[in-house]
């Protein structure tokens, strides 16, 4: 049995989750409210909102908890070079926080295997935008001659960050996005992204499951450090994956 939560109740201790024989194992409460306040109090008590178009907001903490570290974020030798060539070509940038709740929408376009619809509905991208006003939430975008190709979006507390969601309209315009935010994360001191769902596609990028009881005690110290600020960088952060030596392309 799940709790119902009106809009001043507390959220119950994530033990209190469906367990992994259930049906929707890592499911918690559930609500009608998702106001900004009701977000924060979820994400500093490792839980997050996922629910579809109709249903009651649905929250959740799942156990294993699907973690990134950035300074472990898998770079192919493929993948290498095409970091390289986006350094190089001025018709390649990255953007944070240019066009936030156009990259939400776009990920809520972005079909997905074996999902049907998107659980980005309007009332998440109205909670999230709100958010992102408080410098909360934020986008990174990778943009080619003058277009948007890909992006990701999160939320940002403390030294944590919570990945949310991710799209690409050219080859590798996402995972470029990403490596230029997780450089930029491990410059300061950010030891890990939250990837909230075990699968294939996070586990390629280098992702792993570890308890939900590390997780919350890494969630209780990083999300109360100091906030990062400003959020503003730059292609310039993918040399990190590179090998290069400050000079674009060498080696």
């Amino acid at each position: 049995m799940i709790t119902w939560l009106d809009p001043q109740d507390p959220f119950p201790p994530v033990e209190r989750a469906l367990g992994p024989a259930s049906d929707a194992p890592g499911l918690l409460a559930a609500s009608r409210d998702l106001t900004p306040q009701r977000l924060l109090l979820a994400y500093r008590q490792g839980i997050f909102p996922w629910y579809s178009e109709g249903q009651p907001v649905l929250w959740w903490s799942t156990d294993p908890r699907m973690v990134l570290v950035p300074a472990a974020l898998k770079i192919s030798p493929s993948f290498r070079k095409t970091l390289r060539r986006v350094l190089r070509d001025p018709d390649w940038e990255i953007r944070v926080d240019d066009s936030f709740t156009e990259v939400m929408r776009a990920c809520a376009m972005t079909p997905r295997d074996g999902q049907l619809g998107t659980w980005i509905t309007n009332e998440i991208i109205a909670a999230y935008g709100a958010l992102h006003r408080l410098d909360l939430a934020h986008s990174v975008e990778a943009w080619y001659q003058g277009e948007r190709v890909g992006g990701l979006y999160g939320v940002a507390l403390g030294r944590m960050f919570y990945g949310e969601s991710m799209f690409a309209h050219r080859t590798d315009a996402s995972k470029i996005a990403l490596a230029a935010l997780c450089a930029f994360l491990e410059r300061h001191g950010v030891t890990m992204v939250d990837c909230q769902q075990e699968t294939d596609h996070l586990a390629s990028l280098g992702a792993a499951p570890i308890p939900r009881a590390d997780f919350l005690a890494h969630v209780r110290a990083a999300a109360a450090s100091p906030a990062i600020a400003p959020w503003d960088f730059d292609k310039g952060e993918l040399r990190r994956w590179t090998g290069t030596n400050g000079i674009d392309g060498a080696p």
